[in-house]
C-alpha cells in the first residue's frame, strides 16, 4: 500500500513526501530530502545531533512525527547559509574552530540559531543553559561557547 503524501515546508521550499504520519521527521529529512545536516545520534531526543528549527524553535527531529510538521516552517542546517555566504552563526563556529569530529555541530549551531532568534544578546550563562542538553564527546565546549558569544556579537551588529 502506498503511503499518504505529506506536504512539508523545509528551508523555504515545499516538498510532498510519501511517508507514514508517525515516521520521525529526521528520517524524512535525511532519506527523502537528502538533507544530511541533522544527524542520528541517540534516537531518543536527548543528544541534540538531530536538531532542526520548527517555527523558529529548536526541536529534536528524531522524536517528532512528520505528521506534526504539516503547515510549519522547518529549517535545517542546509537552510541557514552556504559555503560562500554562511549565516553569522556558521561563520562564528568556523572562526572559533568550534568542532572536532563535527557530529554534534548541527545541533550546536541550530540550537544557537534558535537562542539568538529569541535573545540576540545572551549572556554566557544563557548560552550555556541553551546548549545544556546538546552533547559533545570531543570536548569542544570552550570553543563552542566562544562561537555562540561571537555569533551574538554578529547579531548585535546587524540591528
Amino acid at each position: 500500500m502506498t503511503q499518504p503524501s505529506i506536504r512539508l515546508t523545509v528551508n523555504g521550499r515545499i516538498h510532498d513526501v510519501n511517508a507514514a504520519g508517525d515516521t520521525a521527521l529526521l528520517y524524512v529529512l535525511r532519506n527523502d530530502l537528502e538533507l544530511n545536516g541533522p544527524k542520528y545520534g541517540c534516537g531518543l531526543g536527548e543528544c541534540g545531533a538531530c536538531t532542526v528549527l520548527i517555527d523558529g524553535l529548536a526541536a529534536r527531529s528524531c522524536v517528532i512525527p512528520v505528521s506534526g510538521c504539516v503547515g510549519r516552517e522547518i529549517l535545517t542546517l542546509e537552510g541557514l547559509g552556504s559555503r560562500h555566504d554562511p549565516d553569522p552563526v556558521q561563520d562564528a563556529f568556523i572562526a572559533e574552530q568550534a568542532a572536532q569530529c563535527g557530529y554534534c555541530l548541527n545541533g550546536m549551531i541550530m540550537t544557537t540559531k534558535a537562542l539568538l532568534m529569541r535573545n540576540p544578546k545572551p549572556s554566557e550563562a544563557e548560552a550555556l543553559e541553551a546548549l545544556r542538553y546538546n552533547l559533545c564527546r570531543c570536548g569542544a565546549h570552550i570553543e563552542i561557547v566562544r562561537a555562540v558569544m561571537r555569533a551574538a556579537g554578529h547579531a548585535a551588529e546587524a540591528d
